[in-house]
């Protein structure tokens, strides 16, 4: 990079006690790195150990670029790190723990993307990062996603390396009094919302740029800490929520550090779910075992009893008729059974439902795919809640056997291959809690899903196929038309009786 081309980047650490050989590391990883138009403002928040001044003096001696302010009195991470913004004199900040460390290449690849000619519309980079021991060796790779809100919404993941447009972070106030502990996540909700709104562009480099050390020192890992930034961060949830005008109550998640929005539209909104049954040849015993499953199962929930919710089992009007017969025995008087006419197919089976049962969420259900209402007693608030939101285009469930091994929790795009979660078990931790939160993918099946009318008006002629097949389709023809693909972990279905998908 020339000169011209290399805009001062400021690196924002807020400095309190780091055990020594951390914070050792870190000045070490700030000195090598690639890119060299940089300043570090780092800002000491009275560490009581005489080792940690002493390291900071001697890192600001050797080096110009290295900056050190001293604060007269604790102020919490929030105000030193304002402190640390205050220095900043280039056009880009980057985030820094202080027990951490940045790859020597780190910001180099971060610049050379902000730098880019097709670069000039981005604010926000973030990358991958490598978690390591309190000895530095790596323990993990956390593989982030591209820019996710919603999962943004259920957990701060993009976390490091982050580099923002100071203008960007100075417009919105900086980092907010109140929020210590998640006062990255606020910052960067906060941000990502002006960003969004002014067409502005947020980027993820899938480069392991950071490394991200846990010990017990780590703000986020630190006795006593850990609830206060969980407590603040489900308020900076809550806010932006309510800021967005979205009706939901952002609640705690499965482990800390993760939230659940609870969305209110099931209440507001008609909703036809659709068991869509072939009842073709060899099929017919399958089937009627299937559709008894999953009839059974969703009559015994609570959703069975609300009056905006209509349930109808769709089938091919060729069906033999001692099967309608017995569809017409077995269905609870709340039921309908909407017969198909003309070829049969998913979508035409989906298509008639909804004309007859006219709704603004539409869910498809595939036979013998039963809701586990003891595990995820909202599935159907939740499926509605996101198919009703801003911008949703179709939004799958978890899909599970009776063994608690995952099926199906969204499809990743590059290679239409089932997503790297399948075959873990049902509410396995990871990296990214992928299987914990709500997030954008790229594809799910329509074996178990939900879509808004509007949405399924735009895009059904191009759900062509069975579940799986015809939710890659339907998916895909909405993504290409700026809608989001969304999945929840708080919808859980079983496949009970084996069809095929």
């Amino acid at each position: 990079m020339t000169s011209s081309s290399s805009p001062l980047v400021s690196i924002l650490t807020p400095v309190y006690d780091p055990p020594l050989g951390a914070f050792l590391a870190c000045v070490r990883s700030v000195q090598q790195q690639r890119y060299a138009n940089w300043e570090w403002c780092l800002v000491d928040d009275c560490s009581t150990r005489p080792e940690v001044r002493a390291a900071l003096e001697q890192a600001a001696a050797a080096d110009p670029r290295i900056r050190v302010t001293w604060r007269e009195r604790n102020g919490g991470i929030v105000a030193a790190t304002n402190d640390a913004l205050a220095m900043a004199r280039g056009e880009f900040v980057a985030l820094l723990d202080h027990d951490d460390a940045i790859v020597p290449d780190g910001v180099h690849v971060v610049m050379h993307a902000l730098t880019d000619p097709a670069g000039g519309d981005i604010d926000y980079v973030y990358t991958d990062e490598a978690h390591t021991l309190a000895d530095g060796r790596e323990s993990a790779h956390f593989l982030k996603p591209d820019w996710s809100p919603e999962r943004f919404r259920s957990s701060m993941y993009t976390c490091h390396l982050s580099v923002l447009r100071t203008s960007v972070v100075r417009d919105i106030g900086g980092f907010r009094e109140g929020f210590d502990g998640s006062q990255d996540h606020d910052l960067v909700l906060r941000a990502t919302e002006a960003i969004t709104a002014a067409g502005r562009r947020i980027v993820h480099l899938p480069a392991l740029a950071y490394h991200w050390r846990n010990i017990a020192t780590s703000v986020s890992r630190a006795e006593g800490t850990l609830s206060r930034a969980v407590i603040n961060g489900r308020r900076a949830v809550q806010e932006q929520v309510d800021r967005l005008g979205l009706d939901a109550e952002v609640v705690h998640g499965a482990v800390p550090g993760c939230y659940r929005l609870v969305r209110h539209a099931i209440d507001r909104v008609k909703v036809t779910v659709v068991v869509a049954t072939r009842f073709e040849g060899a099929a017919v015993r399958p089937y009627r075992s299937a559709v008894a499953a999953t009839v059974r199962a969703m009559s015994g929930t609570s959703d069975a009893a609300r009056g905006n919710v209509q349930f109808v089992v769709a089938h091919p009007a060729s069906a033999p008729a001692e099967l309608v017969d017995l569809l017409d025995h077995e269905l609870p008087a709340s039921w309908d059974r909407v017969p198909v006419p003309g070829g049969w197919s998913l979508a035409t089976a989906l298509d008639r439902a909804l004309l007859l049962h006219p709704a603004d969420v539409l869910v498809s259900v595939a036979p013998g795919m039963v809701p586990r209402a003891d595990e995820t007693p909202d599935w159907l608030g939740a499926m509605v809640g996101l198919a009703a939101s801003p911008g949703a285009g179709v939004v799958g469930a978890l899909i599970a056997d009776r063994e608690n091994v995952v099926h199906h929790a969204g499809w990743d795009v590059p290679n239409y291959r089932w997503y790297e979660l399948e075959g873990l078990p049902v509410g396995q931790t990871t990296s990214g809690n992928d299987l914990l939160i709500e997030r954008e993918c790229t594809h799910v099946s329509l074996a178990a899903a939900a879509v808004s009318d509007r949405a399924w008006r735009e895009a059904r002629q191009l759900a062509a196929g069975r579940w799986h097949e015809a939710g890659r389709r339907l998916s895909q023809a909405l993504l290409d038309r700026g809608c989001r693909t969304l999945w929840t972990p708080y919808a859980r279905f079983d496949e009970h009786v084996a069809i095929d998908l």
